[in-house]
């Protein structure tokens, strides 16, 4: 099947219908892979479906526009002001090994902090997971977004250009989810610099190794 331009595999019944729990079928990006997600059935569609598709430089220009910026500049005390911030952080014992992610979030007087056990995993894809699960939790998706991550690899797939060679359906999900906002931009940080919620969310990510979420 197609999804958002995607080829995935679609979960069926032993009567060759789509497996169907709350009113979403079961997908995977690919079948070697442990990642699976739930969808709305109109979201997916026959390969060969499409109708009208965007010519390939229309696609390529639609996906630059929508590629988050990078840099490595502080943001500004206004931007600070007006922008959901948000420091993300993975780690892992062993790699690949028992794994969790860690987010703090922040937007004007709000404050959130979340630690998630994510089962086994590579330090990469708890970076990944983290970035995601920071994403996540923005509800309102027009507000200027500012994600702090330390992790070279996660900052290069998303908004450098590298193409995934590993971690394929993760990557293309949280890109997928990073083009849904309006304003969304990169800052990198370096690991246990002093930034209080750079360190915290390490705390929350190690925490989670363990099982021990908030």
């Amino acid at each position: 099947m197609r999804f958002k331009n995607n080829k995935v595999y679609m979960a069926v019944d032993e009567a060759g219908q789509p497996l169907i729990e709350k009113g979403k079928i079961l997908i995977k990006y690919q079948l070697d892979q442990p990642h699976e997600y739930w969808v709305f059935p109109a979201s997916v569609q026959p390969l060969d479906s499409v109708e009208n598709p965007a010519p390939p430089s229309a696609n390529r220009k639609a996906k630059k526009a929508a590629s988050p910026k990078t840099t490595e500049s502080a943001p500004t005390e206004q931007e600070r002001n007006s922008a959901v911030l948000i420091y993300t952080d993975g780690a892992c014992s062993g790699n690949p090994g028992p794994a969790g992610v860690g987010v703090v979030l922040r937007y004007k007087d709000n404050h959130k902090k979340i630690s998630r056990h994510i089962g086994q995993a590579t330090n990469n894809i708890a970076e990944l997971e983290a970035i995601k699960t920071g994403l996540l939790a923005v509800k309102n998706r027009t507000l200027p977004v500012i994600v702090f991550t330390d992790s070279s690899y996660a900052l290069g797939l998303l908004t450098q250009g590298w193409k995934a060679k590993q971690n394929i359906a993760l990557v293309a999900e949280v890109k997928n989810l990073a083009s849904s906002f309006k304003n969304l931009r990169f800052i990198k940080v370096k690991g246990h610099a002093g930034d209080p919620d750079n360190e915290l969310a390490d705390r929350l990510a190690v925490r989670a190794i363990d099982g021990e979420e908030v």
